[in-house]
């Protein structure tokens, strides 16, 4: 059974695809092919990596990537059902969003796989190995990424190299690989991505620059584990790759950090990797608005589940006066967005915002943290000429890897296990991202710097929890302590007195604190593997041993 678009879904399902749309996505659906048909030119082979930029990320991306992400570092405020777990490290194996994000990155890997098994053979004689290559390397920069991932939320995951293999021999009864297995897995899929992608490509795809960025948070992560006995020779990897990418790359900050989530500066020159999102309909669109915003408002539309969600009273507190980023990351009373409502001449955020026509009629309500969310929520489909949908599909790409984030390798390489480091060129590349955010330049670093200096750089980008992994491999107790110190629980509510200020002052509101602070303990450090996958297969119960996996 080769039937080219065929993947693994979890273990055991398979699904055909068809493309979607999108700049170089932008490619007529295909049906009934197979690889016997199919990667006969170029042209074909371009279309079948395109597949591997959008669709296959969303049950990833659509809300377990946030909980997990932004929830569990601190970084929002979110206490509702299933979503809501995240931020108070309750869930179990049995939470859906564990099990969407579980399949999610199974489904990258599966599309992935399709294209690394199936398209070599059907694709020599008729095309160089030079597009071949590179098409492998565009499919292997996926799963590589998609297993860093998995190996930062779950641990020890499965490694499926060939999902073709498997479901022909009927052999989805698979072990958990070692966390080990899996990194060096990574660290083969983006050296082989590295040497085999261009140095650039049309906008949106990944380049030489992506694998080697990603590869350099790869080592960051394996030097982290300070007891490993090669921490110093990862650190040196990452801190060269970083700089090669920095140095070489021609890639370079965007001035102004709020145009970095404007839909026309998708694939922007300081984005790496995101992916690709267009409008239209359900499951090809970015639902961060739709799941964030605060009211329709803001969104023209139906969508907009925002209300009661904000960034925590801790993440405040990080937050320095002065620091430009604020607006883009959260809106505060006052805040005003010329982008959003256009025609009304901007939207301003208050706390309370009443129907002109009705006092009585509150449009939208005071959240409990005084703040809500704004990163990623551009406004309604004609503030962004029609690039925003129904069915939670908004055109704006979300960004996995920018080079902000390489800066912060080169620092974080830098200072290695050493207490601080006062390194030029660690500090120049860390004190770019501080100038551009309006905030005075730091003389040395510590990891303390550098960790408050990222949360608040990608706050609500989801990649904060990686953060806070490689602050427990560096130091299991001291990131403990820090979740569970966090003031993130912290809410706001109206003074119920006669005499109260008025509701859009914040002096009408009282914070109160949490009767107990959310507690974290290592067990909570990596998820459970959902219950769906543990019941159809006894190897990935939390007793089961993981095992080396054999390279071939």
């Amino acid at each position: 059974m080769k039937h080219h678009f065929k993947y693994i879904i979890s273990f055991w399902a398979v699904l055909l695809v068809s493309s979607c749309g999108k700049d170089f996505l932008d490619i007529s659906p295909v049906d009934r092919l197979t690889a016997d048909n199919f990667y006969r030119t170029e042209t074909e082979i371009k279309a079948s990596t395109a597949s591997l930029y959008g669709f296959p990320w969303y049950d990833f991306n659509d809300k377990f990537f946030w909980c997990a992400g932004d929830e569990m570092s601190g970084n929002i405020y979110h206490t509702w059902d299933q979503e809501g777990q995240f931020f108070y490290f309750s869930f179990t194996e049995g939470n859906a969003h564990i099990s969407s994000g579980w399949r999610g990155l199974f489904r990258v890997i599966s599309y992935a796989n399709s294209i690394i098994n199936d398209m070599p053979p059907a694709a020599a004689g008729k095309v160089s190995d030079v597009v071949i290559n590179r098409a492998l390397g565009e499919a292997r920069f996926m799963r590589g990424t998609a297993y860093y991932m998995l190996a930062e939320f779950w641990g020890d995951v499965p490694i499926v190299e060939n999902s073709t293999e498997l479901v022909s021999a009927n052999n989805l009864i698979l072990p958990k690989n070692t966390r080990a297995s899996v990194y060096e897995l990574v660290r083969r899929d983006l050296t082989f991505a590295a040497e085999n992608l261009p140095t650039s490509d049309n906008p949106g795809r990944v380049t030489q620059w992506s694998a080697k960025g990603m590869l350099a948070k790869l080592y960051l992560t394996m030097a982290q584990n300070l007891s490993d006995g090669k921490s110093a020779e990862n650190f040196g990897k990452a801190k060269a790759l970083a700089a090669e990418v920095i140095e070489t790359s021609g890639l370079s900050l965007l001035p102004n950090y709020a145009d970095l989530f404007k839909i026309e500066q998708n694939n922007n020159q300081e984005s790496l990797f995101a992916m690709q999102w267009m409008e239209g309909s359900y499951g090809i669109g970015n639902s961060r608005q739709a799941n964030w915003a605060r009211s329709s408002v803001i969104t023209g539309n139906s969508e907009a589940w925002g209300g009661g969600k904000g960034v925590t009273y801790d993440f405040i507190q990080d937050v320095e006066p002065g620091d430009k980023r604020q607006p883009s990351i959260y809106m505060k009373p006052g805040d005003h967005y010329p982008d959003i409502n256009k025609t009304s001449g901007g939207y301003t955020f208050q706390l309370v915002n009443r129907d002109p026509k009705d006092p009585n009629i509150a449009l939208e309500n005071a959240p409990p943290v005084l703040n809500s969310l704004k990163k990623y929520i551009v406004g309604s489909a004609e503030d962004n000429n029609g690039k925003v949908s129904t069915g939670q599909a908004v055109a704006l790409n979300q960004y996995i890897l920018r080079l902000a984030d390489v800066y912060l390798v080169y620092a974080e390489a830098t200072l290695g296990g050493a207490p601080s480091t006062a390194d030029a060129k660690a500090l120049q590349y860390f004190n770019a991202i501080r100038t551009r955010a309006g905030l005075p330049a730091k003389n040395s670093l510590t990891f303390a710097d550098i960790l408050k200096e990222r949360r608040i750089e990608f706050g609500l980008e989801s990649i904060s929890w990686f953060d806070v992994k490689r602050f427990y491999y560096r130091d299991p107790q001291a990131a403990l302590a820090y979740l569970s110190a966090q003031e993130k629980e912290y809410t706001y509510f109206r003074i119920n007195t006669p005499n109260a200020p008025d509701e859009n002052t914040t002096a009408g509101y009282q914070l109160n604190p949490p009767a107990s602070l959310v507690k974290v303990d290592a067990s909570k450090m990596f998820l459970p593997i959902p219950a769906a996958e543990v019941v159809a297969n006894a190897q990935l119960a939390p007793g089961a041993p993981a095992v080396e996996y054999q390279f071939k």
